[in-house]
């Protein structure tokens, strides 16, 4: 960025495109009141929502701050970097939208064939079966945890669902 002529530079740290609450954003567009372009490593990381990111491209507009994409060498100073900027958001949302569609699809069809999502269980159904025998034995969680290989937490759990 600061080869592209930046003066500063502003960061979203671990911020989706998608989220609408982005610090670095706001406290990049407060200064703004004398600039003359905006410039962005990418334009993708703006938003993927259409309506997002042209409202934004019509905040920089309306204080006559010219938007330059370096990735992809977008500039919105004309018609044609407006139309194209517009297209380019439209189809990221598209393939936003698309993509929990199939996420959405996916998860439904690997519920209605039995499978759970999740990380697998640390302990078997026998392995607990054996925990809950020994408790009542009088043995405790602790020593249970050493003799079955697992953690007192994961001996706990098994007990309480007895």
């Amino acid at each position: 960025m600061k080869a592209a002529g930046a003066e500063r530079i502003y960061t979203d740290h671990c911020v989706s495109g998608a989220k609408t609450e982005r610090p670095g954003l706001d406290r990049c567009l407060n200064p703004f009141a004398g600039a003359m372009c905006w410039r962005c490593g990418s334009w993708t990381r703006l938003g993927r929502n259409t309506v997002h990111v042209l409202q934004l491209i019509e905040q920089l507009t309306e204080r006559g701050i010219g938007f330059h994409s370096l990735t992809e060498g977008l500039r919105t100073d004309g018609a044609m970097g407006k139309a194209m900027l517009t297209i380019m958001a439209a189809f990221a949302q598209l393939e936003r939208d698309t993509m929990i569609e199939r996420t959405r699809v996916g998860l439904a069809a690997a519920a209605a064939n039995g499978r759970k999502g999740g990380r697998p269980r640390k302990v078997d159904d026998a392995t607990a079966a054996k925990a809950r025998e020994l408790k009542e034995k009088g043995i405790g969680a602790p020593d249970i945890a050493k003799m079955l290989g697992c953690s007192r937490a994961t001996v706990y759990r098994y007990l309480s669902t007895v």
